[in-house]
């Protein structure tokens, strides 16, 4: 299965994990043939078309490997399906376990059939892609902050620090040189550089909003990490991602949004019927803990 029909089937979140059953379908079987043949094994032919198409998928092979190839693809088609006859012959594909793992095999390749063939039949139109870049850069919109922060372990040296703070501003890049826990940041005077609040834990990130430029936390901000004095240096709007930067990613998005709507019109016109006694049996809801008291 080619990587975007993958990328657009997960994205359509329909379909079962057709690999997790075992099937492997980056090798094509042997054993029909329509046009040309490339060999026979036992009377049963290899197409030209299954070499080549196995040849294409391993176009990084070259040119000049070509014949070299070509040959090795061949004995590998061969050895494939001398073991297939084996397993004919003994009955193999009649065993419910490996018809079944046939039947979905042979889904997976309908599935992935069929994606491809509705993606490049039912293209993005340009006011559907303007649409979603609108959309995308309002969800990208917001307010980035460029701030410093000092991290000890307890709530009273942070409030010795503030305390330094409120005699000398200027004296923040020093005391986190001094201070702070956050290896990160601490030889920069505690610099975070750029960020966005909300890829900050909660505490931190609503801290951070709250500041006016230049500055500083006058009450120490508990986290999971420890205690924070944080200036705020500067704040500005996000700028949103160019067009083109996104437009392959976004396009794969769009496609993968209207290949997952037009599964659930199927399925919602599909007449789908559970036979009885097939349906897993109701579990009864488990008991929630009741809270540790402190």
């Amino acid at each position: 299965m080619s990587i975007k029909s993958r990328i657009l089937l997960v994205g359509a979140a329909t379909l079962l994990a057709l690999s997790a059953c075992g099937f492997n379908d980056s090798v094509p079987a042997a054993g029909t043939s329509k046009g040309a043949v490339a060999a026979t094994v036992n009377g049963s032919p290899i197409s030209e078309s299954l070499v080549e198409m196995m040849m294409k998928q391993r176009g990084d092979l070259g040119r000049e490997a070509g014949a070299e190839a070509r040959k090795a693809f061949i004995d590998r088609l061969a050895m494939q399906l001398i073991i297939t006859q084996e397993a004919i012959k003994s009955g193999l594909d009649k065993t419910p376990e490996v018809a079944n793992r046939l039947e979905l095999g042979r889904q997976s390749v309908l599935v992935d059939a069929f994606i491809q063939d509705y993606v490049k039949n039912h293209t993005i139109s340009d006011a559907e892609l303007n649409a979603g870049y609108e959309k995308l850069k309002a969800e990208a919109s917001g307010q980035e902050y460029k701030a410093r922060h000092i991290l000890v372990e307890t709530e009273a040296e942070a409030k010795e620090i503030i305390a330094k703070l409120k005699k000398n501003p200027q004296a923040f890049e020093a005391l986190a040189k001094e201070k702070s826990k956050d290896r990160g940041s601490k030889a920069n005077g505690g610099d975070l550089g750029w960020f966005d609040p909300h890829g900050m834990v909660p505490e931190f990130g609503a801290a951070v909003a709250a500041l006016a430029k230049g500055k500083f936390s006058e009450e120490p901000v508990k986290t999971q990490f420890g205690y924070h004095v944080i200036m705020l240096d500067d704040s500005r709007m996000k700028p949103a991602p160019a067009l083109e930067q996104v437009k392959d990613n976004l396009m794969q998005q769009l496609q993968g949004q209207n290949l997952r709507k037009y599964f659930d019109e199927l399925k919602a016109k599909a007449k789908i019927e559970v036979a009885a006694g097939m349906a897993p049996a109701a579990t009864a809801e488990p008991k929630q803990a009741e809270p540790t008291k402190k």
